[in-house]
């Protein structure tokens, strides 16, 4: 093994979409790296196993972290506090454990109820990518290449334990920054949790009129490409709402506001304002494409 490798044995409680593709790109860079899979669902797991994504799997949390010296919750975020109740106490000497959450404030304050004096080994962090799809079979080693991952280091965090979770992410392809809990929570809920509940949102709403079915065959790229976040998870994605709600309440409103103007613009036939508002638009969207984050829908 590489002295570079971020771990010995790797314990992933989660194989799904995020943390197959996580050991996907790991076992592509170091092909004697230990990983051990979690979950509740042994079919998972077994394909897991079957596609080589993992070494071995458990099904009890506990069981699996034994030994290990990293730990990844890659768990939907409404059942990290519970995995850490339940790892807490059956932690290596020296592990590190950190999370793929894409709210943070939340798994914080399950970290301080829970992890105990293992609360300084705990690295929160957040990789910005996913994809529609989810499960083991969606999960592929180029997920995180060029990707951003947002660490949010407590004061209580050790600094050699941000180091190794963000040398972890480096060596999955990723670019590694931190970030305050509250900031990134604010942030997500802009960039990320609005634009998933809006396509929501959209879809439901089309389903509800009388036409639906003839709408939805008139549908074309437009329509696809605004709601293709709409087929992830809808669990997931409703504790992920609950969990960032204070901040999700705010940028709702603030749309909200803003789509206020603009339907007035529309009653009033005021062009001028509607072409202000798609102009600044246009011009901040192609700025963002230029930049080459296009890609997640996380």
């Amino acid at each position: 093994m590489s002295p570079a490798a971020p771990a010995q044995r790797l314990t992933i409680i989660g194989v799904g979409l995020i943390g197959g593709s996580l050991a996907r790109a790991l076992r592509r860079e170091y092909p004697a790296l230990e990983i051990i899979g979690c979950g509740r669902h042994l079919p998972n797991l077994e394909r897991a196993r079957e596609l080589g994504v993992i070494d071995r799997y458990e099904t009890d949390p506990a069981r699996s972290v034994r030994g290990a010296d990293m730990v990844v919750v890659a768990a939907p975020v409404g059942a990290t506090g519970p995995i850490f109740a339940a790892i807490a106490g059956h932690l290596a000497d020296g592990a590190v454990i950190t999370d793929v959450g894409s709210t943070k404030g939340n798994i914080v304050d399950a970290a301080r109820r829970n992890l105990g004096e293992r609360l300084p080994d705990f690295v929160p962090g957040h990789p910005i990518a996913g994809t529609e799809r989810s499960g083991v079979e969606a999960s592929f080693a180029e997920l995180f290449q060029g990707c951003r991952v947002i660490l949010t280091p407590l004061p209580e965090t050790h600094r050699p334990a941000v180091e190794r979770v963000s040398a972890l992410w480096r060596h999955a392809g990723a670019r590694v920054s931190e970030m305050d809990v509250r900031h990134h929570d604010e942030v997500l809920a802009a960039t990320s949790h609005l634009p998933h509940l809006l396509a929501y949102a959209l879809v439901d709403t089309l389903a509800r009129m009388d036409d639906s079915e003839e709408i939805f065959d008139y549908a074309a790229g437009g329509f696809r490409d605004f709601t293709r976040i709409a087929s992830s998870d809808p669990a997931l994605w409703r504790d992920i709402c609950i969990a960032n709600r204070d901040a999700m309440l705010n940028m709702v409103q603030r749309f909200t506001d803003n789509l206020s103007a603009v339907t007035e613009a529309l009653q009033h036939t005021d062009g001028d304002s509607l072409m202000k508002v798609f102009a600044h638009a246009k011009e901040v969207r192609d700025r963002f494409a230029a930049r080459g984050k296009t890609r997640s829908p996380e």
